[in-house]
């Protein structure tokens, strides 16, 4: 009985840290509801994963360790997941740019694989607040051998501010810099969204700076797996109403597509042919 109970704890906790790596933070009432286990058992699992130095605890939940170095891997732990459906969402979100538009993308690995299937549209203007988007651009321009950006190759404009677990930047700097742009289209990463909370993030000053992007762009386009939907972030940042097109894969449920379809104008099903995106 007792090894039983030790091998669930152990499931229990190695799936708090998945969540906590994979969305940059957790609630305690949400993993209680989540996992089914009492206030006080969940507050225990994240004692001991802070023991092991692997999450740090916070008011009323926690949040991955923050490492000294530049290179955050809670960005390339986040990277492996669901890599298969990214591709696949960043294919099919590309396909909705045309040359010589102005677009914004927010941090995230979804948004870092778009960048990178927008390397051969020509003539783009880029703003960014994440730091390894524009790295992507920067890296992508210069392939062709040549000293200096290769013809046609992007304008990339990234936002000051401070930088978050995730690479990228926030604050009242990147908000001010957002405010003062208009873009053509905004790919926006998210941690999780609901048909109640919208658009949600762990974390509050990205919360707001999101909220400056949605603000700024005529048209916004949601890059999301299934695995982020029914997930609450401790801030919502939109409605659901808000965004012009959801961009997902295949994993998502026939009848949560329905649910979305109400609020969303136009629900993407990567992968999949155009006729079966709305089952």
């Amino acid at each position: 009985m007792g090894d039983n109970h030790n091998l669930l704890a152990e499931q229990r906790r190695a799936l708090i840290l998945d969540e906590v790596r994979r969305r940059g933070g957790v609630r305690v009432n949400e993993l209680t509801r989540k996992l089914n286990v009492s206030d006080m058992t969940v507050r225990r699992d994240l004692d001991a994963l802070a023991h092991q130095g692997v999450v740090e605890k916070v008011h009323g939940g926690a949040v991955p360790v923050a490492e000294a170095s530049t290179h955050e891997p809670g960005f390339e732990a986040k990277s492996g997941m669901e890599q298969g459906a990214k591709e696949a969402i960043a294919r099919a979100a590309a396909g909705l740019v045309t040359a010589g538009s102005a677009i914004a993308l927010t941090g995230g690995t979804t948004t870092y694989a778009v960048a990178h299937q927008l390397l051969d549209v020509p003539d783009l203007t880029v703003v960014t607040n994440s730091v390894r988007v524009a790295d992507v651009f920067h890296s992508g321009q210069r392939r062709a051998g040549g000293r200096g950006p290769r013809p046609g190759a992007a304008t990339v404009v990234l936002t000051g501010g401070v930088r978050t677990p995730s690479d990228s930047l926030v604050g009242p700097v990147a908000d001010q810099a957002i405010r003062s742009l208009h873009f053509d289209l905004l790919f926006l990463g998210v941690h999780g969204l609901s048909v109640e909370a919208g658009l949600t993030t762990p974390n509050l000053a990205e919360a707001e700076t999101n909220r400056q992007f949605v603000r700024s762009a005529r048209r916004v386009v949601v890059v999301a797996d299934h695995t982020k939907w029914g997930t609450v972030g401790l801030s919502s940042f939109a409605s659901l109403e808000e965004v012009a097109t959801l961009v997902t894969d295949a994993g998502i449920p026939q009848v949560l597509r329905a649910e979305i379809s109400e609020h969303v104008a136009e629900v993407v099903v990567a992968g999949e042919p155009e006729s079966g995106a709305d089952g």
